[in-house]
């Protein structure tokens, strides 16, 4: 469904180079990019900010020309054929609404149904959905401008499948929603893509969204591809670490049981760090076996912090000039 072969997308910069002078560079947003998502995937694609997360998806739309390499959606061409692509893609891209500012919800789905020529029925069986799935029904007559960010970025991921798109493209798709709205659009998208197999690609910088939606993950690092391969392999390869919190009797020596390692002692609190690749339950019934324990939780690797692992440091320095083209 979404093919790259060494895409490349060069900017050209410039920079005060003196008082009267300005020089020009060219820097690479996006260097020899390759990969392929087939239908019905759902892919996450994540990186650090500045990494060419958002160029990728804007050539993917064919609102960027790709410098150089070869890209296709569906069969298409963005770049050459960006309105016949729109008919077949969804694009929710974070903070920039695609939805009218002082138009209420509903007026904005109105105007979708007209540009993308939706017929009656579909329209509304796919608008009915959305709004239940979405919790909508109480937005519908509200301004977009009136509407919260989590409410504004539900009603998005409404406006962007009214359509039935084959491929979507979701930038952020749950910030600003609390932890309940959060569950309800993942369910949400785990059920598109199981009843009418959507293709996702998915950037976010929450784990859990990662964990939940995706079963492969790409790491992209100023413009290159550094990781593609399953959600395990990435903690593999960045050596990241889950952590348990152990709450004991009475203040004790460090724990010492087998595949962990006790980072942090605070009183009768100990903190002990374990590969993420690795089950927590010998962990946890190795101190329960071992240690009076009154209380523990399991933190997860932070999603920044398991990239951070993985790539070289040094590498930032190359691309400062650049982040300021991927937004």
């Amino acid at each position: 469904m979404i093919e790259l072969d060494g895409v490349e997308k060069v900017f050209e910069v410039r920079r005060r180079a003196g008082l009267l002078r300005r020089e020009r560079r060219q820097v690479r947003a996006v260097d020899g990019i390759s990969f392929r998502v087939r239908r019905g995937e759902m892919v996450g694609y994540i990186g650090p900010n500045g990494a060419g997360k958002s160029t990728t998806i804007k050539m993917l739309t064919g609102i960027l020309l790709p410098s150089g390499g070869r890209l296709r959606v569906a069969g298409i061409d963005p770049a050459r054929e960006r309105t016949r692509l729109a008919r077949r893609i969804g694009v929710v891209f974070g903070q920039r609404t695609t939805l009218w500012w002082d138009l209420p919800l509903r007026d904005s789905y109105a105007l979708v149904r007209r540009m993308y020529r939706i017929p009656d029925a579909r329209y509304r069986e796919n608008l009915d959905r959305c709004v239940e799935l979405l919790n909508l029904a109480a937005l519908l007559e509200v301004p977009v401008r009136q509407l919260s960010l989590g409410q504004r970025m539900r009603g998005d991921i409404a406006a962007a499948l009214l359509h039935d798109p084959e491929v979507l493209y979701l930038d952020e798709p749950t910030i600003g929603l609390d932890v309940v709205s959060k569950a309800k659009v993942r369910e949400f998208l785990r059920d598109l893509n199981a009843e009418r197999g959507t293709t996702v690609l998915l950037t976010t910088h929450d784990l859990t969204d990662i964990e939940q939606l995706c079963r492969r993950v790409m790491v992209i690092d100023h413009g290159r591809l550094v990781h593609d391969g399953g959600l395990d392999a990435l903690h593999a390869v960045g050596e990241s670490e889950r952590t348990l919190v152990v709450d004991l009797e009475r203040e004790m020596p460090p724990i010492e049981i087998p595949g962990a390692r006790t980072v942090r002692v605070e009183g009768p609190r100990q903190w002990l760090a374990f590969p993420a690749t690795s089950s927590a339950a010998p962990v946890v019934a190795a101190v329960a076996d071992g240690y009076p324990l009154v209380d523990l939780s399991l933190r997860e690797p932070d999603i920044e912090d398991v990239i951070a692992r993985m790539l070289v440091p040094g590498r930032a320095a190359a691309g400062d000039d650049v982040r300021g083209t991927d937004t």
